[in-house]
């Protein structure tokens, strides 16, 4: 990964661009919203898959342990396989190319799922699923910064992720019609949530067509990064301490959330006998609303905030909204009735979600473009390493330590998680400012030498 091929070259067949002064054009703002619209319908399948649990549980007959499993695991297995290698592939040859061969690979391992007899192949078939996720995300982070001018990049970033969010809470909000519409399919003998990651699947094809439309840009880097002749490995270890501190903040955040998100469906229906479409269609809602509603909130912020503190700003950002859902999480772990559940949920989502927002844009900031890729890659494994511990421990949790009950179970997972990422997010803060007022000083320092000189000659 350090040796002499990883250092930043040209891309196969193209020239990268030393020039920040990227321009919108149509092609460029479509493939912006094609983008999100793919790794949305991704994420509606995850949606599906939450409401379907109980479902699936009694296909399978699997314990909640496994469940945990396959909500924290499922993704990691084949993602950590492929992420780095394709992401050298996005690095140094076309990116469209590689969007056609992730949504064909996509829509064929979600068939496989809907058609798996057992559960280990249930299982594989989940992981390879999330080749989507795991190779585009790192896809997608390396092209916007080409496709949408600097003054634009956090709002394509937070464009983007509304855009997954919208397809995340349409996988909540539309699981009760969905299974229901699926139900009522003859042609196949299948339970309802099979039949319904058929119909999910068969949205890949028109992906597919319109993927043709989009614009593969040149790399473009700018003259600073351009005379940065840097590997992989080099990188990583000049910028070992920031780099952990980062890891840490956001890592721990999404230990607490994935565990929220991955199975608070399963936990409000053991709590308050909710019926499934029910519980799916409430959390569509509330997936949707604190996770676009979070977007102007965290660029709003980062706007007011950045024009003073610049990049130190975002880790500020990430430590005040993961602190101030503590006591929501607590909230939600005692609520009385399911209406309270969904508000203390609600809320809570909003603050992390917020906390979380900035996080590609701070990935952005630290690395540079001719490694991007490679590194949003590393950085969809490690997230996917973080966000299979809270499932997973949730899940152990619930079965084998308090006896089913799995909001208790989310709650001791989510808390000591948030807990670490403020401190981690507090870490980063110190470091970049120490960093930013060394680079003040310098500044000031060579400002005045050229003002003596000056005044001399």
């Amino acid at each position: 990964m350090g040796d002499a091929r990883d250092q930043p070259n040209a891309p196969e067949g193209e020239e990268a661009v030393r020039d920040t002064d990227v321009r919108w054009t149509m092609r460029g703002a479509f493939t912006v919203v094609f983008l999100g619209l793919t790794a949305g319908l991704q994420m509606s399948d995850m949606g599906v898959q939450a409401v379907s649990l109980s479902a699936i549980q009694k296909s399978f007959e699997i314990s909640d342990a496994a469940l945990g499993s396959l909500q924290g695991l499922a993704g990691v297995l084949v993602g950590s396989a492929l992420a780095i290698p394709l992401a050298r592939f996005a690095d140094r040859f076309s990116r469209k190319r590689l969007l056609l061969c992730l949504i064909l690979a996509s829509t064929m391992m979600m068939v496989l799922s809907a058609l798996a007899q057992n559960f280990p192949l249930f299982f594989i078939g989940r992981s390879a699923a999330g080749i989507t996720e795991f190779a585009m995300v790192p896809l997608v982070y390396s092209m916007i910064p080409d496709l949408a001018p600097e003054r634009h990049r956090v709002a394509a970033n937070l464009g983007f992720a509304g855009l997954m969010a919208l397809g995340a809470s349409g996988g909540f909000y539309f699981a009760g019609p969905l299974l229901t519409l699926a139900g009522g399919l003859s042609p196949l003998e299948l339970e309802p949530w099979r039949k319904a990651l058929l119909l999910l699947a068969v949205a890949g094809v028109p992906m597919l067509v319109l993927a043709g439309l989009t614009v593969d840009p040149p790399r473009r880097s700018s003259t600073v990064e351009a005379r940065i002749a840097t590997s992989l490995r080099d990188f990583l270890r000049q910028r070992r301490t920031v780099i952990l501190s980062f890891v840490g903040a956001a890592g721990f955040l999404i230990v607490g959330v994935q565990a929220i998100n991955h199975l608070i469906a399963l936990a409000l229906e053991r709590r308050y006998l909710a019926a499934p479409g029910e519980i799916g269609e409430s959390l569509g809602v509330i997936v949707l609303v604190t996770t676009l509603g979070c977007l102007p909130f965290a660029g709003l912020l980062d706007r007011c905030l950045s024009a003073r503190f610049h990049q130190t700003s975002r880790p500020a950002i990430m430590a005040l909204c993961t602190a101030a859902a503590f006591p929501l999480v607590v909230a939600l772990a005692f609520a009385g009735t399911l209406h309270m559940a969904f508000i203390a949920l609600g809320l809570a989502l909003y603050m992390t979600s917020s906390a979380n927002a900035l996080v590609p844009t701070m990935i952005q900031d630290l690395v540079p473009a001719t490694l991007r890729a490679r590194c949003f890659a590393i950085w969809s494994f490690t997230v996917s390493v973080f966000g299979a511990l809270g499932p997973v421990l949730a899940g152990a949790l619930s079965g084998q330590v308090l006896g089913g009950n799995m909001m208790y179970a989310l709650a001791y997972v989510a808390l000591p998680s948030m807990v670490l990422s403020v401190l981690f997010a507090i870490s980063l803060f110190v470091r970049q400012a120490a960093t930013q007022c060394s680079a003040n000083a310098q500044k000031s320092a060579a400002c005045s030498n050229s003002a003596d000189n000056a005044s001399l000659s």
